[in-house]
């Protein structure tokens, strides 16, 4: 009998995923836990195995497509032919699109673009769908709000290429963090000349969990009406890949040593870099510090890492000329900022906190 393979339930309250490459073709013989499907989350992207041995008889959904958990993604079996059709529910979909049987009349949309429908005040039922197979994509939406839409730029020119993977993730991350999070950046000079710019990033880990001990409400979530107060403190880093943006989490940052956050620091950015991170790796962060490096520039305002309530960024640190003691000296200077969701920080305490972390830095 042919196997139905269902995407499985990825744990993390995930409801769908998305499939980012097949790692067979149909007609092809594979063994039992041979690598079968790359499935990303907006947590991360996991392989997995095949259940079963046989002939891969169909595959149902297309890669960059988004399905819920349960849906039927390929089928396992010695007879092609007898091969079940692909069931409505298991269609390829984007992003929970409706079923191609769904009733007449109703319109296929994400559950992101149905959020930005309501937030706006649109009907579904008033909008003209411009996307692919009639699907209703968010510049219908705003257009039929009276927004600019996409649907003009929807020429001829240029290359068009479908968001999927890490990629898509970010963008549906940021979205909602742009939506839901009244950001507010607060910025101050900090002198790096006593740190060994080396060790920067595990020295700022270091210094800003201390500082989140004495400023609770940035190491917090806010949960319907009320603010959960972590007691951990484990703070995600941004590291850039060929994929796109990652955010892995180094572990008791207020517990350990330097050395110790720079080996984490270390083999999570490497992990990162090669697509090898864990899913565990990438969940629980309390707080965000991102430090672009050589490419800091003098000042950027970083965007909160939803559902964190704060992110401290490391800008670019130069020699500088400075008046110290009435006179001008070089010292190695660069700006740290801190931006914060203001339902749950007020402007003086991120201004405190982030003068805290300067001072820690600074007497390193």
């Amino acid at each position: 009998m042919p196997y139905e393979f269902k995407l499985p339930d990825l744990g993390e309250g995930l409801t769908e995923g998305e499939v980012a490459r097949w790692l067979v073709a149909e007609g092809e013989e594979i063994a039992e836990d041979a690598p079968l499907v790359e499935i990303a989350t907006d947590k991360t992207t996991v392989e997995i195995p095949s259940p079963a041995a046989g002939l891969v008889a169909k595959i149902l959904v297309a890669e960059g497509d988004v399905v819920p958990v349960g849906t039927v993604l390929v089928v396992i079996g010695n007879d092609p032919a007898a091969a079940p059709e692909a069931p409505a529910a298991a269609q390829p979909s984007n992003s929970l699109l409706q079923a191609p049987s769904a009733p007449a009349g109703r319109l296929q949309a994400t559950p992101l673009v149905r959020r930005v429908a309501q937030e706006l005040g649109v009907e579904l039922a008033s909008v003209t769908p411009t996307g692919p197979g009639g699907r209703v994509t968010e510049g219908d939406v705003r257009a039929a709000a009276g927004g600019a839409s996409n649907s003009l730029l929807q020429a001829s020119e240029g290359r068009r290429e479908k968001v999927r993977g890490v990629r898509r993730q970010i963008v549906e991350h940021l979205s909602r963090a742009h939506r839901e999070v009244p950001a507010v950046t607060y910025v101050e000079e900090c002198d790096f000349t006593n740190v060994d710019l080396k060790l920067l990033l595990p020295t700022v880990l270091r210094a800003t969990a201390a500082a989140l001990a004495e400023f609770p409400e940035l190491n917090a979530r806010l949960d319907g009406d009320e603010i959960v107060y972590l007691d951990r403190y484990d703070l995600g880093i941004a590291v850039q890949t060929d994929a796109g943006l990652v955010v892995p989490v180094v572990r008791g940052c207020d517990t350990r040593s330097v050395d110790e956050l720079r080996a984490d620091v270390d083999a999570l950015a490497e992990k990162a870099r090669a697509g090898m991170l864990a899913p565990e790796e990438l969940r629980g962060s309390t707080f965000t510090v991102t430090s672009a490096g050589k490419l800091s520039g003098l000042f950027v305002t970083p965007i909160v890492n939803y559902p964190e309530v704060g992110i401290l960024g490391v800008h670019r640190i130069a020699p500088r000329a400075v008046v110290l003691d009435g006179g001008i000296v070089v010292r190695t200077m660069g700006n740290i900022s801190t931006t914060f969701d203001h339902r749950v920080v007020d402007g003086a305490r991120a201004a405190q906190f982030t003068l805290s972390v300067i001072q820690k830095l600074q007497a390193a």
